[in-house]
C-alpha cells in the first residue's frame, strides 16, 4: 500500500508540473531539490573539527601520543594504511594518525586523511613528529628540530661513486646539471617546500626551553665524537629536514645534504635532520589546500634525532650504518618528540580561540612551558 501511495504521489507531481508555468516548474523543482540540499549540508555539519593533527609515521612515534593524550575515540578512514587505519581523537579534538613509513606510504595515507568526509580539517593545525638521522654538525642524538624548510635529497641524479670525476665528492649533482654545485630547475614542485616560518617560529619558541630526555647508552655514543654539538646533551634546535627513501651513512653524503639544502633553499637553508617521508606528506597536504581541505600555513614539521648520519672520527660508514640501534638515541628521540612537540598542541588547545583564525600575532615571543 505505501509503494502504491508513493508511486500515486509521484504521479500526481507530475502532473502538477505539467500544468505550470516554467517559473513555477523551477521553484517546484528547487523545493524538490531542498532534501538532497538539506542532508548535504547536514553530513557538513556532522564533520568532526580538528584542532591539531598529529602525524607520525609508524607505531611506536604514535604511540608516544597515544599513551598519554587520552581516552581516544577510533575513526576508520578509507584508504589509510592497513597496519593503522584508524585515526584517534580525544576530547579536545586532538588526533592522531600514522601514515607507513616511506613516501609511499606518507602520499597515500596522507590523501586519504586529507579528503576523508567524517573530518573537517580546514582549520586544523598538523604536526608532522617523527624521528629521524642526525648531522652532528647541527644537533645530537635526542636533539629536537623545527624545520623551516623540506628538501628532498631522493630527487637527484646519482652515478657510481667509484668512477665519480675528479673533484666530487660523492656521485650526486641535481637532475639536468652538469655537476654538483650546479642548482637544478625544480621541475617536480615537490624538490623544496618552506613551511610558515610564523608557525615555526612559534613553536620553536614555544617549546625552545623545555628540559629533554637522554640516557646513559646517548651519552657514552655521542661522547666519541670529538666537537660540538654532536657531544653535548640534547636541546630544541631550529634548523632543516631532508627527504630521502634511502638510509644512508657518510660525512661526503651529509656534506652532500647540507650542500643541496642552501642550494634548493637559496642559501637559507639548515640541513640537520634526515627521515623518509616529509616531502611527499608535505605535498599531499598542498593538493588538500588547493581543494580548500586544509590551511598549509598551520603545518609544521618537528623531528628528533635518533642516530648519526656519520661515523665518528675512527669509525667506518658501515658500521654507523649498521649499528645504529646502539647509539641509544631511538628511546630519547620518541620521548622528546612529546617533551617538545606538546606544548605547541596545548598551547594550541588551551587558546583555541585565540589559534582558530590564524597564528596569533604574538606567538613567537611565547615563553616556554
Amino acid at each position: 500500500m505505501r509503494t502504491r501511495l508513493t508511486s500515486l504521489s509521484a504521479a500526481l507531481a507530475l502532473a502538477a508540473c505539467a500544468t505550470q508555468p516554467p517559473s513555477a516548474q523551477q521553484d517546484i523543482a528547487t523545493l524538490s531539490a531542498q532534501p538532497a540540499a538539506f542532508a548535504q549540508a547536514g553530513a557538513a555539519a556532522h564533520e568532526r573539527p580538528v584542532k591539531v593533527m598529529i602525524v607520525t609515521m609508524f607505531a611506536p612515534e604514535a604511540r608516544t601520543w597515544l599513551d598519554r593524550l587520552g581516552p581516544w575515540e577510533s575513526v576508520t578512514i578509507a584508504g589509510l594504511s592497513p597496519d593503522y587505519p584508524d585515526v584517534h581523537c580525544n576530547a579536545d579534538d586532538v588526533c592522531v594518525m600514522t601514515t607507513g613509513m616511506g613516501h609511499a606510504n606518507a602520499a597515500a595515507s596522507t590523501m586519504a586523511l586529507a579528503f576523508a568526509p567524517q573530518l573537517d580539517l580546514r582549520k586544523t593545525y598538523f604536526l608532522i613528529a617523527g624521528i629521524a638521522g642526525v648531522n652532528p654538525e647541527q644537533g645530537t642524538t635526542g636533539s629536537a628540530a623545527w624545520s623551516d624548510w623540506l628538501v628532498d635529497f631522493g630527487l637527484q641524479w646519482e652515478i657510481d661513486g667509484d668512477g665519480r670525476p675528479h673533484g666530487w665528492h660523492t656521485g650526486y649533482l641535481g637532475i639536468n646539471t652538469k655537476g654538483p654545485s650546479d642548482k637544478p630547475a625544480l621541475d617536480y614542485r615537490t624538490e623544496v617546500f618552506r613551511l610558515n616560518p610564523g608557525l615555526t617560529s612559534a613553536a620553536w619558541a614555544i617549546s625552545r626551553g623545555v628540559t629533554l630526555a637522554d640516557n646513559a647508552q646517548a651519552q657514552a655514543a655521542r661522547a666519541k665524537y670529538a666537537y660540538a654539538p654532536a657531544n653535548r646533551p640534547p636541546t630544541v634546535i631550529r634548523c632543516d629536514s631532508v627527504t630521502d627513501d634511502t638510509w644512508w651513512s657518510g660525512t661526503a653524503l651529509g656534506a652532500r645534504a647540507s650542500e643541496f639544502t642552501r642550494q634548493l633553499t637559496g642559501g637559507q637553508g639548515v640541513y640537520c635532520m634526515t627521515q623518509q617521508e616529509d616531502n611527499a606528506t608535505f605535498e599531499a597536504l598542498s593538493r588538500a589546500a588547493r581543494a580548500r581541505r586544509v590551511d598549509l600555513d598551520r603545518v609544521a614539521v618537528l623531528r628528533a634525532g635518533s642516530d648519526f648520519d656519520r661515523p665518528y672520527a675512527g669509525e667506518s660508514n658501515a658500521a654507523n650504518l649498521l649499528n645504529y640501534a646502539s647509539q641509544g638515541g631511538f628511546a630519547t628521540a620518541l620521548e622528546n618528540l612529546f617533551r617538545a612537540g606538546h606544548p605547541l598542541v596545548q598551547t594550541i588547545v588551551t587558546h583555541w580561540s585565540e589559534w582558530q583564525d590564524g597564528i596569533p600575532a604574538n606567538a613567537s615571543a611565547a615563553s616556554p612551558r
